[in-house]
């Protein structure tokens, strides 16, 4: 796989557009994915302000719970 076809570059006519698009994106990430996210964020916010600060990472759920439909 090719450079390009790994880093697709998108255009957009403003700031608004790419804003709709990126928060679209989001909503249709599963829970885990955008808690995981937010938390990779937290975590390197509190590294620039201080590169020695050591942060710890949310502890994977040992348990899976699958909810009933109905």
């Amino acid at each position: 796989m090719d450079r390009r076809s790994r880093f697709p570059v998108r255009k957009f006519e403003s700031l608004e557009a790419m804003k709709a698009e990126e928060y679209e994106y989001w909503q249709h990430r599963p829970d885990y994915e955008r808690i995981g996210a937010v938390s990779e964020l937290t975590t390197e916010a509190y590294r620039l302000k201080d590169p020695a600060f050591n942060v710890p990472r949310l502890q994977r759920t040992l348990v899976h719970l699958q909810r009933t439909q109905g």
